[in-house]
């Protein structure tokens, strides 16, 4: 057995519905936008362009349960629900027409985003990490294996801010379905078992406020409540 300087970290995982077991995380791959976002664009009359993802470190998934911290720097602190993809098998180069069989099981999961640092990114030509990869901004309800539900290709995608609608749209919206996502991954990095993958997030994108409660879900798959904790830190535009 390996000395460590310092005692090492346990494994980041995820919860199992109905089961004590749990699902440990290797790494967490962020679809890019893959839904319509704009009035009138549809899979029949705009050219899809090629996904493109960025990451969050394992341990910025936390259960989507009770209160989430509003994050420091930043004061437009943005919530996007959406499909995660739990990945039970190794694969590079998997072909469209076998990803699935890569997959161990679905939730539902948000991407919390910092936005104006995320502009501020963009603007610079700069990575995202700052805007996506902070302290528990991957709630994730538990996991439901495909053994239980299998691939499901339809179903609302939604979620409300304190009893209001913001986000809505169906599993099959998607621009790049789960297997066509699957496969363009591994076509750039090998796929691991324990690798999820955020598949992106219907148009309703707002700001969230100190006291909102978010609850969310993906119907036939999962759905949790969460509650924004208090702004604690001033945000970048004040010590800018």
């Amino acid at each position: 057995m390996s000395d460590y300087v310092i005692p090492p970290y346990a494994p980041s995982s995820l919860a199992i519905k109905d089961e004590s077991s749990r699902f440990p995380i290797r790494r967490v791959f962020c679809v890019g936008r893959n839904y319509w976002w704009d009035a009138g664009q549809d899979a029949q009359n705009t050219a899809r362009e090629l996904p493109f993802f960025f990451m969050k470190p394992p341990d910025a998934v936390v259960p989507a349960e009770g209160c989430i911290a509003y994050p420091p720097l930043t004061a437009d602190f943005c919530h996007e629900i959406e499909l995660v993809v739990a990945i039970g098998k190794d694969g590079a180069d998997i072909a469209p027409e076998d990803a699935l069989s890569h997959v161990w099981g679905y939730a539902a999961g948000l991407d919390l985003t910092r936005r104006e640092l995320q502009a501020e990114a963009k603007k610079a030509g700069r990575p995202w990490e700052g805007a996506k990869a902070f302290d528990a901004s991957a709630p994730c309800s538990a996991l439901v294996p495909v053994a239980a539900i299998g691939h499901p290709e339809q179903g609302a995608i939604w979620l409300n801010v304190n009893d209001v609608e913001r986000q809505r749209s169906n599993l099959s919206d998607f621009i790049w379905p789960v297997k066509d996502v699957i496969s363009f991954i591994s076509s750039s990095v090998k796929l691991r078992a324990g690798d999820l993958i955020f598949t992106g997030t219907p148009t309703g994108v707002a700001a969230l406020e100190p006291g909102d409660v978010i609850t969310a879900g993906i119907d036939g798959i999962n759905q949790f409540t969460v509650t924004i904790g208090e702004r604690k830190n001033v945000s970048l535009v004040d010590v800018a």
